[in-house]
């Protein structure tokens, strides 16, 4: 009987690198000889297609949609990486209409997820034409998305660095879920490892955060 898909979920503020991660991710490992499918963010599509924010009453059926995808996704390749999900959809729809209703459905849906990766806040902001938010948002979209998974205890890794160093970090997350893989030049499988948690609730400081990060990716091999 053939392996469920893995099913990757990135998550993070606006403009914070999600996309280019999920692009370089899926390159990386279909050269290494994997079924790799990419799942857009519906959110944004919708919003570019209508441009608008979408009213309360159309949050649901988007977030669905995202799910719904991922769930397509999944009947034809080995790894499915969602570039974000469900989620977000709620955390934005808390944050403008003040409404939490769709926390329920989008946290049993992210629990379904075998990788969950939050993208840092350490990229610089860049305006496209295209975000729905500004700078400013970017730290409490952050705070709201870790508050979140910490309540549904939704285990997450926290992706840093620019280039090849972000890429890097996001597969040393990756790698207690893919045995015998290898990062890019390292010539060695990765550690696989007890995944590792950000848990501290008192302290946001991302350089501490990235520190903690940057020690547990940089550990010699057993």
């Amino acid at each position: 009987m053939a392996a469920p898909p893995l099913k990757i979920a990135l998550l993070g503020a606006e403009s914070t690198g999600k996309t280019q991660l999920a692009a370089e991710l899926a390159v990386w490992l279909r050269g290494q000889g994997r079924s790799v499918a990419v799942v857009p963010e519906v959110l944004r599509e919708w919003c570019m297609r209508e441009g608008r924010t979408p009213r309360p009453e159309e949050q649901l059926p988007i977030a669905q949609e995202q799910e719904r995808r991922v769930d397509e996704a999944a009947l034809g390749a080995e790894i499915v990486i969602s570039d974000t999900t469900s989620l977000m959809v709620a955390i934005y729809s808390a944050m403008l209409f003040e409404d939490g209703t769709l926390y329920r459905f989008a946290l049993a849906r992210q629990r379904e997820y075998h990788v969950t990766l939050l993208t840092g806040l350490d990229l610089p902001w860049v305006a496209d034409g295209l975000q729905r938010d500004g700078p400013h948002v970017r730290e409490p979209v952050d705070a709201l998305v870790r508050e979140a998974l910490a309540r549904a205890s939704v285990g997450f890794r926290t992706v840093y660095g620019r280039g090849d160093e972000r890429l890097a970090n996001a597969l040393a997350a990756i790698a207690p879920s893919m045995p015998g893989s290898t990062l890019p030049g390292a010539g060695r499988p990765v550690e696989v490892s007890r995944p590792w948690v950000w848990t501290c609730d008192k302290c946001s400081d991302p350089d501490c955060e990235h520190r903690l990060f940057t020690s547990l990716a940089e550990r010699p091999q057993r």
